[in-house]
């Protein structure tokens, strides 16, 4: 009773703080009162529901002993439902040894596990409508002698199985080449259930190259960004909200003959240049772009109307236009989003007169992350605020870090004006993917942080174009468990992962991970996601340590395959350990005793990235691209010569 009265007490406070009507006397007062009593009672089950458990009547269900269970699905599934039947059957045969045949009949009225919401499921004992529900939510229900998973199509009985394997029987996705099953106890009961979950999130996703590798793995993990395979549960109609104006209104196209189409800096229109996103922005006060833009836009939309959204937003660059029609609205707003929300609100209201149910998307980003004085966004526009120049050591939320601390009074500005704000938050080294980076201990604080301030999608961009990032496949991990719930410990997921990836060989790796952070913080330096060791207050000597502990983990690891993970791992060390000659101008001379010190360490780093397929090492720079450089910083002809 103690856990309802809280839920009640928490009723409470959602009803009373969504109703602000006046009564006029003690009638109408006692009336509200037992309206918001009935309403709280309400919002306490619901919160229940979505918070654990709520047991119902029925005998715990002996998960040793559904020898002659069967996993049902309907004829007339959806992909992803057929799929999700098959997931179970995966993954509980390998829990539990036993293999159960998946039908789409019933000739009795228990021993099934029913996948999605079909007619012998709504006739069971544990039957529940889910046709209404939202795309991603689900129900469990286990009593009875039935299981049942249903949910909002097309991805809610998928994520329901694969909470239900997560939560009952301990499976854990860790990597694309490593799923945690352990054995179950010898008498596993399965308590009754009945659970209904609803993500706070509508779009979530961890950016690294190894969830677009490999899609599978990362809808296990309830990523909605990677993939459109219908048997995956396919994308979110949601989609990221990015850079188009390039694309929108080239300045190939149209910047030889109206050149003031484009921003005017100096005494100059920037058009046509060679690449729009990083060269060149449109003049948001022109008519004629805005005609031109809008019309792009709404073809956009009519080519995609499964998207419930579309990006109108400025190109990678500063160079925001200077003309005295941009530059009045921007300085009575207090911002150079004054004239881009300006434009945008503009091609919002043409697309809500033909499609009033897609939004239009910009980015505050950059210049534009300041929200403006009075300008408000349209009903119907969404703002994807970006926290580029943020530290990545310290919490968003620690007031004594000054990159951090005007981020979160942006972001409490736009949460007064929109009530559709999406995050891109930063979780790499743009300058060097694979250097340490010492932000591990700041994310579950961060993406708390952003669902509490309403955030409805998150995008922690991340070394999406490779695989073999340092510590990928930890970050991945750790990431995309609290996109899809944010209370869990970002410790507690951390030495998870060790412990079940590395297992013996875990306890180096974590030394090295303190090591990394430890030395970061002592430093007292603030960096965002670019840089060098120095600049996040490490040094190269952490390399030698850390190779060190790495080879220690290799020594404890008690398979070839644990030795392969850790091998992978390790390329954080090495390459902190080449950073004096990584940051040299690959053209100098290179001193001879530092030569002769870097050389063997090179080499180890670039046969590590060939063996664990390491294309990238930075965001422009590819592995090969590096290596030649440092033929020539060695004046050698072949890498073997390193």
């Amino acid at each position: 009773m103690k856990k309802l009265d809280m839920y009640i007490h928490i009723g409470y406070l959602f009803v009373l703080r969504r109703t602000v009507p006046t009564y006029s006397s003690a009638k109408e007062t006692k009336l509200m009162l037992r309206q918001i009593t009935v309403l709280a009672v309400a919002c306490a089950v619901g919160l229940l529901l979505s918070a654990g458990r709520v047991s119902a009547a029925g005998e715990p269900i002996d998960l040793a002993a559904l020898a002659d269970w069967d996993i049902v699905v309907a004829e007339d599934a959806i992909a992803s439902e057929s799929y999700a039947a098959r997931e179970f059957q995966k993954w509980f045969g390998e829990a539990t040894g036993q293999s159960l045949p998946i039908v789409s009949k019933v000739d009795r009225p228990v021993r099934h596990v029913f996948i999605g919401a079909g007619p012998a499921m709504l006739a069971s004992p544990v039957g529940f409508e889910a046709a209404q529900m939202p795309a991603e939510d689900f129900r469990i229900v286990a009593r009875d002698g039935c299981i049942a998973i249903a949910g909002g199509q097309p991805r809610g009985t998928l994520y329901g199985v694969y909470q239900l394997l997560e939560d009952e029987f301990g499976v854990r996705f860790l990597t694309f080449d490593h799923t945690h099953v352990p054995q179950l106890p010898a008498k596993p009961l399965l308590k009754t259930i009945d659970r209904a979950v609803h993500p706070p999130l509508t779009y979530r996703c961890s950016y690294y190259g190894e969830n677009f590798a490999h899609p599978d793995f990362a809808t296990r993990l309830r990523g909605n960004a990677f993939t459109d395979d219908p048997q995956l549960g396919g994308r979110s109609r949601r989609q990221l909200i990015n850079h188009s104006f390039a694309h929108q209104i080239p300045s190939k196209s149209y910047g030889v003959e109206h050149p003031e189409y484009f921003a005017l800096r100096g005494d100059k229109r920037l058009a046509p240049v060679e690449d729009d996103f990083f060269g060149t922005e449109p003049c948001l006060t022109n008519p004629e772009v805005l005609k031109i833009v809008t019309a792009q836009v709404l073809k956009e939309v009519d080519e995609h109307p499964d998207r419930e959204n579309v990006s109108v937003s400025q190109n990678d660059n500063n160079l925001f236009c200077l003309c005295p029609d941009c530059s009045a609205i921007d300085r009575k707003e207090g911002t150079p989003m004054g004239s881009l929300l300006t434009f945008v609100n503009s091609v919002a209201e043409q697309v809500e007169s033909r499609h009033p149910q897609v939004k239009v998307g910009t980015l505050a980003y950059w210049y534009s992350r300041r929200p403006p004085l009075s300008i408000v966004p349209r009903k119907n526009v969404q703002i994807q605020l970006c926290s580029i120049e943020c530290c990545l050591t310290h919490p968003i939320t620690d007031a004594n870090c000054p990159l951090n601390r005007e981020f979160c009074d942006d972001m409490r500005r736009w949460g007064q004006l929109c009530d559709d704000i999406a995050i891109w938050n930063y979780n790499t080294n743009f300058s060097s993917y694979q250097l340490p980076n010492p932000n591990l201990r700041a994310i579950d604080a961060n993406v708390r942080y952003f669902v509490e301030n309403h955030a409805r999608g998150i995008f922690m961009q991340a070394a999406g174009n490779t695989t073999g990032a340092e510590f990928s496949d930890l970050r991945n991990y750790l990431i995309s468990r609290l996109l899809w719930n944010p209370e869990l410990s970002g410790s507690e997921l951390i030495d998870e992962f060790l412990n079940l990836h590395y297992g013996t060989a875990a306890p180096p790796i974590r030394s090295f991970i303190e090591l990394v952070h430890d030395q970061a913080q002592a430093s007292g330096k603030h960096q965002n996601c670019f840089g060098n060791l120095a600049k996040r207050g490490l040094d190269a000597s952490l390399g030698e340590r850390g190779i060190a502990l790495f080879d220690e983990a290799l020594r404890l690891a008690a398979s070839d395959q644990q030795r392969q993970w850790v091998e992978k791992a390790s390329l954080c060390a090495y390459r902190a350990a080449i950073e004096p000659s990584w940051i040299l101008d690959s053209e100098d001379p290179l001193d001879e005793a530092l030569a002769t010190q870097q050389r063997p360490l090179v080499k180890k780093f670039f046969e590590l990235c060939e063996k664990h397929q390491v294309p990238m090492v930075s965001e422009r720079t590819t592995t090969a691209e590096r290596l030649k450089d440092y033929k020539r910083l060695f004046r050698v002809a072949e890498p073997e010569s390193l």
